[in-house]
């Protein structure tokens, strides 16, 4: 169960994160949401609500964090350099870290 909420959150944040298929991807988490059908339905009084609000609730980070993005790039930021600064800011650019997954082909 573990890998598979994993794995539905890995595609979720990167599905939304693609302008493609942002919108399409809101809409759908909305219709989802407002739709009597369910994982859980929602006549099942706490069960019926646990799954609406952890969809909403990824939601709601999802989009903040691309409107974040967006103001960090408006101002001139980078975006998505939530705590990489140290407390006394002296941080410099050579000293981040960049992880690459590498995929081997064949």
């Amino acid at each position: 169960m573990k890998n598979f909420l994993e794995s539905f959150y890995n595609w979720y944040r990167g599905t939304i994160r693609n302008p493609k298929y942002r919108w399409w991807l809101v809409l759908g988490t909305l219709a989802y949401l407002f739709s009597p059908i369910d994982i859980a339905p929602d006549f099942l009084p706490i069960v019926g609500w646990i799954d609406d609000a952890a969809i909403t609730a990824l939601l709601v980070s999802e989009v903040s964090q691309i409107f974040i993005d967006y103001v960090k790039l408006r101002q001139g930021q980078q975006p998505s350099e939530v705590g990489d600064r140290t407390a006394e800011g002296n941080q410099s650019v050579d000293d981040t870290v960049v992880e690459v997954k590498a995929v081997s082909v064949e």
